[in-house]
């Protein structure tokens, strides 16, 4: 899939619980820290409008599910173990957290909204911590390991850069690589701060921490699940969205454990529900106890009745769609029957960035198409489109390459 999405913060929060709602997958989930030591790998799902509806045709997906014209489109997540203050000095399991994470494009940083585990994340009285410290040590922690990374033969590769006129954002690139971080990326954050680019060797440890701070949010784009969101008041969730939005940051009311328990009914055939809906209906079928029934209630009065969904399908597509900005597009190989090779209809769904060219999706698609590509052709309009033809979202287009 390529795309990949870091569950990211310090233990019992209720990260996992994310990951499993999310996933569908089987995480072990406990309430103690460091319940998650490997890595967790899993595939969530975004949602997107399918085209077989406005066609009137049944569609074949491939690489992707179609849910009554709801397009389904896989993207890999990671579920790391927790962190804590001073990982990148190695405390706890912060090495390997940080390793786990050197892939991720992204992440959701799962945060105990009500305050109710200490900064080690051990189990206190809810409202005793303050939850906007956890984004600031995290966002310290990766900062503090970029840094790290950085500093490692830095007055050799400023000495280089001086010397011999190579470009600061090259070098650094080539050192970044593992981290999935590129030049525009480093062109980026550079260009947000004053620094003398021809002269590195000038630039101080807070210079190169603010670098730090500033790729972090340029090369992996981070928003805040505020879990455990039916713990506290609406007024009190309000504050901390506002505090976190005025640093910067994204914060989405979050009950990973109402999304968790959805998910797991509709699979007893308890509720009819869709992540991502504003709603759920209960069925009236044997197996719904007394219990189950007051357990959903709560969940539509305490999660549904103040925040509009459980949060979870939201956090991840707001990933996808605003910080990564990504658009849907569906490449076929016969624009009069939406089809490809196989026969299959609309077979692909393939996320894209926005600004992508007719081009840069044959590419995706294969790389000869990419390097034998003569034009596309629009499936909506039957028109011809040339190679820096920008893809609009929801597009349905054909390439046609040299074979």
């Amino acid at each position: 899939m390529g795309m990949q999405i870091g569950i990211v913060g310090k233990p019992n929060v209720g990260k996992s619980t994310f990951f499993t709602a999310a996933t569908e997958s089987q995480a072990e989930i406990a309430n103690y820290p460091f319940t998650t030591i490997d890595a967790n790998r899993g595939v969530m799902f975004v949602r997107a409008k399918c085209p077989c509806k406005e066609f009137n045709v049944t569609c074949n997906p491939h690489n992707s599910r179609c849910v009554n014209g709801t397009r389904l489109i896989p993207v890999e997540a990671i579920d790391v173990a927790g962190l804590v203050p001073d990982a990148h000095k190695g405390k706890g399991l912060g090495n390997k957290f940080l390793d786990d994470l050197r892939q991720a494009d992204a992440f959701i940083h799962v945060v105990d909204v009500s305050g109710g585990t200490d900064e080690e994340g051990n189990i206190c009285g809810v409202g005793s911590h303050d939850p906007c410290d956890d984004v600031d040590f995290l966002e310290r922690e990766i900062c503090y390991w970029f840094m790290g990374i950085i500093r490692k033969d830095w007055e050799r590769m400023a000495r280089q850069c001086e010397v011999e006129g190579k470009k600061i954002e090259r070098m650094l690139a080539e050192k970044l690589t593992g981290l999935k971080i590129k030049e525009e990326h480093i062109h980026n954050a550079l260009t947000e701060l004053s620094l003398t680019l021809d002269k590195p060797s000038s630039w101080s440890d807070d210079d190169l921490l603010k670098l730090s701070f500033m790729l972090r949010h340029v090369a992996k784009p981070m928003i805040i699940a505020l879990n455990k969101c039916d713990l506290v008041s609406r007024d009190k969730l309000d504050e901390v969205v506002k505090r976190l939005k005025s640093n910067g940051y994204v914060g989405i009311p979050t009950s990973a454990e109402a999304e968790l328990a959805l998910r797991r009914a509709v699979n007893h055939g308890l509720v009819d529900y869709l992540p991502g809906s504003s709603d759920f209906k209960i069925k009236d079928v044997g197996g719904l106890d007394v219990g189950r029934r007051k357990a959903l209630e709560y969940i539509r009065d305490h999660v549904f009745e103040p925040y509009g969904s459980t949060g979870v399908q939201l956090c991840v597509e707001k990933v996808v769609y605003d910080l990564l900005n990504l658009i849907v597009v569906y490449p076929v190989e016969d624009e009069h029957h939406l089809t490809d090779k196989q026969g299959r209809v609309l077979p692909d769904a393939y996320l894209v960035p926005k600004g992508s060219t007719a081009r840069d999706l044959a590419y995706k698609v294969h790389t000869d198409l990419g390097e034998g590509f003569i034009r596309a052709i629009d499936a909506r309009t039957h028109r011809v489109v040339g190679s820096d033809y920008e893809l609009k979202n929801g597009d349905i287009i054909r390439i046609v390459a040299k074979t």
